[in-house]
C-alpha cells in the first residue's frame, strides 16, 4: 500500500481538511439520532416473562430500576450449546458499559431463545459479566422477528430486518429498546438488524481510525472473519 509521505506541518493541513468532513459527519449523526428518538411507541400488552440465574423475571423487573432498557437479541437455538459469532462479538462489546448507561437511567440485558443453563454456561466460558435471560416458551422472540416457525416462513408472514424472511431459519440476531413510563406502561421504541448492528461493534470504530481499516473481503457476508473470541488463537 502506497502512501504520500509529507512533513508534519504538511501533514496538520491535509488533517484539517478531514477535520471538517468528521465535523460534518457527526452533525448527520446527530439528525439521524434525533430522528431515532422521535420515534412513535407501540405499547407492549403482553405479560411476558424470562428466565434467569435467579428465577422467573418480568419484563419490568429487567429494567432494574432505569427507565430505558436495551436488549440484544442473541441468537441461541433451543438445542444450541454455544453462541453465534458474530452476536458474540457483539456481546464481547458490552462488558464493563451498564455501570456508564445506569448513570444515564438505562439498563442492557441479553436476551436468547436458549436454554437457560446452556446461555450460563456459555457466558462462564466468554467471561461475560452482563445478565442473560432465556426466553425460550415465550412469545418474546417471535414478536420481534428474531425468532421463526417454518410455519411462519411457509406462509410468508415471517419478516426480518423489516422484509420478508428469504431463508428458513429458526433465528436471526437484533437489538430492540424499551421505555417504561412512570404508570409501569411499557413501549417499544426501535429495533435493528443484521448490519444496522454495526454502531454496537466499538471495534470497528478503532479499526476506522487506521491506514489499513476494517481490511474485509468486501464480496463476502458483513462480520463473516468474525469468530469467538477463544477461537482466534485455540490451544
Amino acid at each position: 500500500m502506497e502512501h504520500k509521505i509529507v512533513s508534519k506541518q504538511e501533514w496538520i493541513k491535509y488533517r484539517k481538511e478531514l477535520m471538517i468532513k468528521e465535523k460534518e459527519l457527526k452533525k448527520l449523526s446527530e439528525v439521524v439520532s434525533q430522528a431515532r428518538r422521535n420515534l412513535p411507541w407501540v405499547e407492549i400488552t403482553k405479560d411476558y416473562v424470562f428466565q434467569g440465574p435467579e428465577g422467573a423475571i418480568t419484563f419490568g423487573d429487567l429494567f432494574k430500576g432505569k427507565k430505558q432498557l436495551i436488549v440484544q437479541h442473541f441468537m441461541y437455538g433451543s438445542d444450541w450449546t454455544e453462541g453465534c459469532p458474530r452476536c458474540s462479538a457483539i456481546a464481547d462489546c458490552h462488558n464493563g458499559i451498564n455501570i456508564h448507561l445506569n448513570q444515564r437511567d438505562i439498563n442492557l440485558v441479553v436476551i436468547s431463545n436458549g436454554q437457560l443453563e446452556n446461555l450460563l454456561n456459555y457466558k462462564k466460558r466468554m467471561g461475560w459479566s452482563f445478565d442473560w435471560y432465556s426466553c425460550l416458551g415465550s412469545d418474546f422472540g417471535y414478536d420481534f422477528d428474531v425468532s421463526f416457525t417454518k410455519e411462519a416462513y411457509d406462509n410468508g408472514s415471517a419478516t426480518y430486518n423489516y422484509a420478508p424472511l428469504k431463508n428458513p431459519v429458526d433465528e436471526l440476531s437484533g437489538v430492540s429498546v424499551f421505555i417504561k413510563e412512570d404508570d409501569g406502561k411499557i413501549y417499544h421504541t426501535y429495533s435493528a438488524f443484521f448490519d444496522s448492528l454495526e454502531p454496537l461493534l466499538t471495534f470497528y470504530r478503532y479499526m476506522d481510525i487506521t491506514p489499513i481499516g476494517r481490511n474485509e473481503d468486501p464480496d463476502k457476508v458483513f462480520m463473516s472473519w468474525i469468530k469467538r473470541h477463544d477461537e482466534y488463537y485455540p490451544e
